[in-house]
């Protein structure tokens, strides 16, 4: 199929998307690496009228080390973001992730952002965020607001943003001393998007596990470590409540099983990776 008509900008600065935004509302979409957009044109699942291509804007495109993390701009590539991951410590959790994401083709075009944008409740970037505790900066012509990974998932490839908001960078937090990264998927194969994905982050006291794949939405939750008498209790019940259901891919029953298998597994291991 071919996508329904629609304009097509290709904007050279940041003013100029949220001008666009401004004047076309909820009639507009962000173009960057276009990876999930492009096939939703095309099938037809997406008909917005005008097309707004952000990967010429300069000051969207960088990452940026802050005091307690790093700022991923919208035109970010997930592959740029993987080097960079693979060169900074304080990035663990990304450096395990990323290579999940998608293929190396894929990698060099798709964007960071545009995926938490997505929200796919299998994607391993919006799982991460969410892990994490990061945040996202959405701005519009006269306003700009910070929101909470937590609040900024609302449904199955729902989100807070507003129509005429630009989701303009993500903070993702860097580690924590005295902490331990992990991250695993299952998948039909790799590279796919996740039957169930688990990222967690363990302390001394406890752990943060968070699971993809099996709700609307990624989900968080602490747990106590693996060698408390009510962990295996804790981990079942997080399993139950995620409300997993039958698809092509995978019954319920099996996805239960895999966030025991995988969340037990993916704890222990970043705790072995305490610093």
């Amino acid at each position: 199929m071919k996508p329904a008509p629609f304009d097509y900008v290709r904007a050279t600065d940041r003013d100029e998307v949220l001008e666009h935004l401004h004047e076309a509302g909820d009639q507009a979409r962000i173009l960057a690496g276009g990876q999930s957009l492009v096939p939703m044109l095309n099938m037809r699942l997406a008909k917005p009228a005008l097309l707004i291509d952000v990967m010429h804007v300069e000051a969207l495109a960088r990452i940026e080390a802050t005091a307690d993390g790093i700022r991923v701009g919208a035109g970010v590539r997930q592959a740029q973001l993987l080097d960079w991951a693979t060169r900074d410590p304080r990035l663990p959790l990304l450096a395990r992730a990323l290579p999940w994401v998608g293929h190396a083709q894929t990698r060099s075009r798709g964007t960071v952002v545009g995926s938490i944008a997505h929200a796919d409740p299998s994607a391993e970037q919006p799982l991460c965020l969410l892990t994490l505790g990061g945040s996202l900066q959405l701005r519009r012509r006269r306003r700009a607001r910070s929101v909470a990974a937590a609040d900024f998932f609302v449904g199955m490839m729902a989100t807070a943003r507003g129509d005429t908001e630009l989701i303009e960078s993500v903070t993702f937090p860097a580690a924590q001393p005295g902490c331990g990264y992990a991250f695993n998927e299952i998948g039909r194969r790799h590279g796919d998007f996740a039957i169930v994905a688990c990222a967690a982050v363990a302390t001394a006291s406890g752990a943060r596990l968070g699971i993809g794949g099996v709700a609307d939405i990624p989900t968080v939750r602490e747990l106590p470590l693996p060698d408390a008498p009510d962990f295996d209790d804790a981990l079942n019940q997080y399993a139950w409540d995620l409300d997993a259901r039958d698809d092509l891919h995978a019954t319920a029953r099996y996805r239960r099983e895999l966030v025991r298998r995988l969340g037990r597994q993916t704890i222990e291991e970043a705790m072995q990776c305490r610093n």
